[in-house]
């Protein structure tokens, strides 16, 4: 049977509470626009929670939402922090999507650990609470994760930098995230994993954190330098921050001698790879997160039977300079399947 989803003209604005950033929350989907009347109480609404709306690799997100939103017949709310760290915002958006009657939420928490009491209260109201990209801490305090796997997207650039290595003696340079964050520990970790060490190893000579900045990840690469001058291998978060290391590095006239590898997938960052500055980058596919994120949603609106565990939403090695026994695609397949 079809659903029929009729959309309220106002937005929705999350309180402001002191201290905290107010969120928006946006209503969009397949009503007929502006001037028409709430939903009806059959209609189903599903809520999106973003770190920020500015990251292409969120606007992508959201756009993998509306577009599932709007082919299920559903209608979706939307809401960002105002920087990656908000938590009372999300918070705040949290509590204000309950209100609204959503029957499941979308969440890319910025704070693992402090969002798990809102997410609490959420699913004791009978909502549904879907993690995205990024898992909560306990990841059981979300009903399911749809994400990256980012361990293994470290892994294979880690494997990839060993074997272009070549048998070299390795100085590398980590550009991590922050402390603690779970998507910044397991990329790291698995790069340490791909590439065959441990952590502490000495033939990591300067780890520097960036929180996925460009301008930070020049910072910290021009630190590292200064550090040791000789560093010719560097991990990065992400694709930024390795554009970053790349200014600093060009700036001595070590762009050409140093190997940098990422991950993410970003249009910006795979034509990067394309170009030159990034010899690897792992992509991975958030329009997919938020698409299978809806469903579910719609599956629990419709028979009760709530997502649980983790599902793999993929991610691919992206190169134009294979490496014997490390299986890739080239830019052309990575600018194809590209966000942002």
């Amino acid at each position: 049977m079809s659903r029929t989803t009729r959309l309220s003209s106002s937005l929705l604005r999350a309180a402001a509470v002191t201290g905290v950033a107010a969120l928006t929350l946006t209503a969009c989907g397949s009503g007929s626009g502006a001037g028409s009347s709430s939903a009806g109480p059959g209609d189903v609404k599903v809520g999106l929670i973003t770190k920020t709306d500015t990251n292409p690799f969120f606007v992508k997100m959201k756009e993998g939402a509306e577009k599932a939103a709007k082919a299920e017949g559903v209608e979706l709310m939307t809401a960002a922090g105002k920087f990656d760290g908000d938590n009372a915002g999300q918070v705040t958006a949290i509590e204000n999507m309950v209100a609204a009657g959503v029957k499941g939420i979308l969440i890319t928490p910025s704070d693992s650990k402090a969002i798990v009491p809102a997410i609490e209260k959420a699913k004791a109201k009978g909502v549904m609470v879907v993690a995205l990209d990024t898992p909560t801490d306990p990841q059981s305090a979300a009903d399911a994760l749809f994400a990256t796997d980012n361990l293994k997207a470290g892994e294979l650039i880690g494997a990839y930098a060993k074997a272009a290595m070549k048998g070299k003696d390795a100085k590398i340079a980590t550009l991590d995230l922050a402390p603690g964050v779970s998507v910044g520990v397991q990329r790291h970790d698995g790069f340490l994993k791909g590439f065959g060490i441990k952590e502490g190893d000495p033939s990591v000579v300067c780890s520097q954190d960036t929180g996925g900045d460009q301008a930070k990840g020049q910072t910290a690469m021009e630190n590292c330098l200064q550090k040791e001058p000789d560093i010719n291998v560097v991990y990065t978060i992400n694709e930024p921050a390795a554009l970053g290391a790349w200014t600093a590095l060009k700036a001595k006239g070590r762009e050409k001698d140093v190997l940098i590898v990422s991950v993410d997938g970003g249009c910006t960052g795979t034509q990067a790879v394309k170009d030159g500055k990034i010899a690897a980058t792992s992509q991975q596919y958030p329009l997919k997160m938020a698409a299978e994120g809806v469903k579910a949603v719609v599956t629990y609106a419709e028979d009760g039977k709530k997502a649980s565990g983790y599902t793999d939403t993929g991610v691919t090695l992206i190169t134009d300079t294979t490496q014997a026994g490390i299986k890739a695609e080239d830019t052309a397949y990575g600018l194809e399947n590209c966000w942002g």
